[in-house]
């Protein structure tokens, strides 16, 4: 086949150029280009098998730590073996769904291809599954098909096709089967090109296949969605660095024992009881809860925002909203509603305006014509519009719970303002039934429909202003027809200009009494002439409500908007300004042909200033998120078409449109809006730096049991006759079991009041930074370890022991109080200091869950009973010491023992003392920021 494109044939090339006839092809030729092409269909990436998918959540380097924990326990405990598995499992359990995004994606893609087509082969017409078509194949298009191939229009009869899902653009695209020879636009916008996964809105026609399959625009989409890496988000990075870094500080602290006590002997310990140690330092030093904490928290957090409307489909997205620096925005269905909606209308030298957006029929006219001059001739145009008019509008459904709108968008506007105001289509149809159509024709710019009236034939006819003004000789004006002069003329192009300026889509309409019919009576010179002028329509695609006030909070936010849309530079710009987008007066808009153009250096450059990205195909959104990543940005993108499908996958985040987004969209984003409100990005993004700033203080809080977990095997090592002052036991039911509870309701805490008053952070910048980990290990960590410790050595001095521990003689020395003596075997002292020990650490993270609530403000700044979350986890803290303390299965499970009343007055003093510690902290770092 010819090389030469074949937008640039005539009709006859065309089928000379794909080697077929304007009777389509023979049997023959369709089995052997189908074995040369393969079959209409979009091929999918080799998937890896299940097993390996689920293997691999078990090869990250804390997995392996706790299954290498879990077997050496097996030979000691079984039971602590098997809790330790079981955590295992269940944290790859969380993570396994991500591995069926792509796919998902390519499944949708092919969903929306059509199931069968109308062709034409041996001359015959036929349906074909569309699955069989090859190029060469010559389809047959009518109003409403959906089309599955991409081809070339060799003949048409007024034929538009809606081609929203591929370019965004929400006006449906005229197409002829002359010849394109402009340079400088993609191949998406030549004119007589019709592409796979678009529709007819209007007219018919016939095409010549020229791509199937992958090889359609389509195909290339579905290739860029395939291709696109399900990157780690920022905070899956940040996440895999903690987990190496704990990782190997466990395994070097639990070798370090082993090799001390093989070695030196310094423990005086078993083989058996040093690989229990050993054991014991590792699982200390682990921050086991930590993925399941964070797992709970940020399911939590979606909870909350799908009852903002917003659908999250993947957890880790959450908190990387939160970082979101850069929102690149489609247009028509994100920042408007993709409904055209008549705005104002021209008539009898009067403007209207007209409220109510979108296809429901709900608004008013303003001024009101009720007891005007003119209002019948608003109803004249109206009436006009309707019946010159293919779109249908349906009222809401089970399937589509809104009003939608079938045939040309513009049409449906007209048809929903003249619903507006009470006219009915079935009874005008009764009134005026169409008896002909001279469709629309892009020389013409216009389209004509003839209707039977009780008086005779009536021609409506609406299109282009400038061409339409040029046919009347008449006005309707207050009820009367008179001669149209060219003051009235001057009028009306002023009263067009200015709404042209407006970025509205401006139509005339018109009206001509046919005399009695003759031979030709219905051609197009006998009856577009000598029409009768009733006014104009000005309608958009309005924005919508929630926009204007999101953009003002995102500049606020220090966040940037970067709209990349199919569409028209200057319809663009509009918008932009409209919605207050803008901050420059001449911002510069950069088409997909000069994108192709640009050097990657060059386009870093053009990305400092403010850009409209207008005219922009699937690839160029593709590279322009790819270019702003670049710059260390964190990119969100919102879309609702196929042709937004790669840039979401791309993106940090891609947000789809629940209502009107196609099913492709949905699936590669990570994102659902399900009300489609724009403004839910604002609430998703405020979520998002509260979880940040929220995960922040679970992990402070998490990291500062660590220490006194930690601390009892280094003092043990470290001090001779120091007995172990918690066991593995203990520090599994501090992680997985009291700790867990206060760190989930962190995680719940409500944004603070100027989380959108300051700028993203960095794309490198730490989640758990030197701060962070200064804070929770050598402050409040320390701090607890200590009180821990009083408490342990307490009980040794209280029960007669003391001279059991020989780091510390002095211990002995000291007199015991009479109110707090209680003796015990060295035995029993030992198990009740562990159990002093154990219920110290609980006491004091009670103290350190307030502490951690805010790393500067104070709690009443914030609250005392605003988390009602917190105060019921500390209430479980409580009742869980208390039970694995008196409860004797328990008691004898975690090797505890029943703590007299007394002791608790020195450890409830444990959380307020670590807390004041804090609060004068807080204080001094508050001071010395002024």
């Amino acid at each position: 086949m010819a090389i030469t494109p074949v937008y640039t044939l005539r009709s006859s090339e065309v089928f000379k150029a794909l080697e077929t006839s304007p009777e389509g092809l023979s049997r023959a030729e369709v089995d052997s280009r189908l074995s040369l092409y393969g079959e209409n269909i979009l091929s999918e990436h080799k998937q890896d098998p299940l097993w390996l998918k689920v293997g691999a959540h078990f090869s990250h380097p804390l997995a392996l730590l706790l299954l290498a924990a879990g077997f050496i326990a097996v030979f000691n405990d079984w039971v602590l073996a098997l809790v330790i598995w079981t955590l295992t499992f269940a944290n790859a359990g969380f993570s396994y769904w991500r591995e069926y995004r792509a796919e998902q994606a390519t499944t949708k893609l092919q969903d929306v291809l059509p199931a069968y087509a109308h062709t034409l082969r041996d001359g015959q017409e036929m349906h074909i599954p569309a699955r069989e078509l090859v190029p060469g194949d010559v389809l047959i298009l009518a109003e409403g098909d959906n089309i599955p191939a991409d081809a070339r229009v060799v003949e048409e009869y007024g034929l538009r096709t809606n081609n929203a899902t591929l370019t965004g653009e929400s006006v449906a695209a005229r197409k002829i089967s002359e010849p394109c020879y402009q340079q400088g636009i993609s191949e998406l916008e030549q004119a007589n090109l019709i592409f796979a996964g678009t529709s007819v809105a209007a007219g018919t026609g016939r095409a010549v296949v020229f791509a199937t399959g992958m090889f359609t625009q389509f195909g290339r989409i579905a290739h860029l969605t395939q291709g696109v890496p399900d990157e780690p988000s920022p905070f899956q990075r940040e996440l895999n660095y903690v987990v190496r870094v704990t990782t190997f500080v466990a395994v070097g602290l639990g070798l370090l024992v082993l090799a001390i006590g093989i070695f030196e002997n310094s423990f005086n310990l078993s083989r058996q009881q040093l690989w229990i140690f050993a054991l014991g330092v590792l699982v200390a030093a682990t921050p086991e809860g930590l993925p399941a904490t964070l797992t709970l928290s940020l399911a939590r957090a979606v909870q909350r925002l799908a009852g903002k409307g917003v659908l999250v489909k993947k957890l880790n997205t959450v908190e990387t909203l939160g970082s979101i620096s850069v929102i690149c925005t489609d247009k028509s269905g994100t920042l408007t509603q993709n409904q055209m909606t008549v705005r104002e209308i021209w008539v009898a030298r009067q403007r209207l305006r007209v409220t109510g957006v979108g296809y429901q029929p709900q608004g008013e006219f303003v001024p009101a014509p009720d007891g005007q001059e003119w209002d019948e001739d608003l109803t004249s145009l109206l009436e006009a519009a309707s019946c010159c008019n293919n779109a249908r509008v349906n009222p809401p459904s089970l399937e589509h719970p809104t009003w939608t709108s079938l045939g040309d968008q513009t049409e449906a506007a007209l048809k929903v303002a003249a619903l507006k105001d009470g006219i009915q289509e079935r009874q005008l149809m009764q009134i005026f039934p169409r008896v002909h159509e001279i469709p629309f024709d892009a020389r013409r710019k216009r389209m004509t429909t003839i209707h039977r009236t009780e008086t005779g034939d009536m021609a409506f006819t609406k299109g282009a202003p400038r061409e339409v003004l040029q046919l009347c000789t008449h006005i309707l004006l207050n009820r009367q027809v008179i001669v149209l002069d060219e003051t009235l003329r001057a009028e009306i192009m002023a009263a067009n200009d200015k709404f042209a300026r407006k970025a509205l889509r401006v139509l005339a309409i018109a009206r001509r009494s046919l005399p009695p019919q003759a031979p030709g009576a219905f051609a197009v010179e006998n009856v577009e002439n000598s029409l009768v002028f009733l006014g104009l329509m000005a309608m958009m695609d309005p924005p919508r409500p929630e926009v204007e006030h999101a953009m003002q909070v995102c500049r606020q936010a220090g966040i940037r908007i970067a709209m990349i849309t199919g569409d028209y530079g200057l319809t663009a710009e509009s918008l932009a300004r409209r919605v207050g987008m803008l901050e420059s007066n001449n911002p510069r808009i950069l088409t997909g042909a000069e994108l192709d153009e640009m050097s990657d250096i060059e386009l870093q450059s053009l990305l400092e200033s403010e850009t409209i990205f207008a005219r922009m195909a699937p690839e160029h959104k593709l590279r322009l998120v790819a270019a702003f990543q670049a710059r260390g940005d964190v990119v969100a993108v919102t879309g609702d078409g196929v042709n937004d499908a790669p840039a979401l996958r791309k993106a940090d985040v891609g947000v789809a449109m629940g209502l009107v987004g196609t099913d492709v969209a949905k699936e590669a984003a990570d994102i659902i809006l399900t009300n489609d409100n724009f403004g839910a990005i604002i609430s998703a993004i405020e979520e998002g730096r509260a979880i940040y700033d929220n995960i922040r203080k679970f992990v402070t809080y998490i990291f500062s049991s660590n220490v006194p977990e930690v601390m009892p095997f280094i003092v043990s090592a470290s001090l001779p006759g120091v007995p172990l002052a918690l066991g593995v036991k203990q520090i599994l039911a501090i992680d997985l079991g009291t700790d867990l509870f206060p760190a989930l309701a962190l995680g719940s805490e409500k944004p603070e009041p100027d989380v959108m008053m300051h700028p993203p952070r960095k794309r490198g910048q730490r989640l758990i930074d030197n701060n962070l980990l200064l804070r929770a290990f050598l402050w409040l960590g320390m701090i607890e370890a200590v009180l821990c410790f009083g408490g342990f050595f307490t009980v040794y001095w209280f029960s007669g022991n003391a001279g059991a521990i020989g780091a510390l003689p002095w211990l002995a020395q000291l007199p015991i109080p009479a109110f707090f003596a209680n003796p015990l075997s060295p035995a029993d002292a030992q198990v009740m200091a562990v159990t002093v020990f154990h219920a110290g650490v609980v006491m004091a993270q009670i103290g350190n869950a307030f502490a951690c609530r805010s790393e500067t403000n104070r709690n009443s700044q914030l609250g005392w009973a605003s988390n009602r979350f917190l105060l019921l986890a500390v209430s479980l803290e409580v009742l869980s010491i208390f039970l694995m303390v008196y409860f004797p299965p328990l008691a004898e499970a975690f090797e505890h023992q029943a703590i007299p009343p007394k002791f608790w007055i020195g450890l409830a003093f444990f959380g307020l003392i670590l807390y004041s510690l804090e609060w004068i902290r807080k204080q001094a770092a508050r001071l010395r920021a002024g």
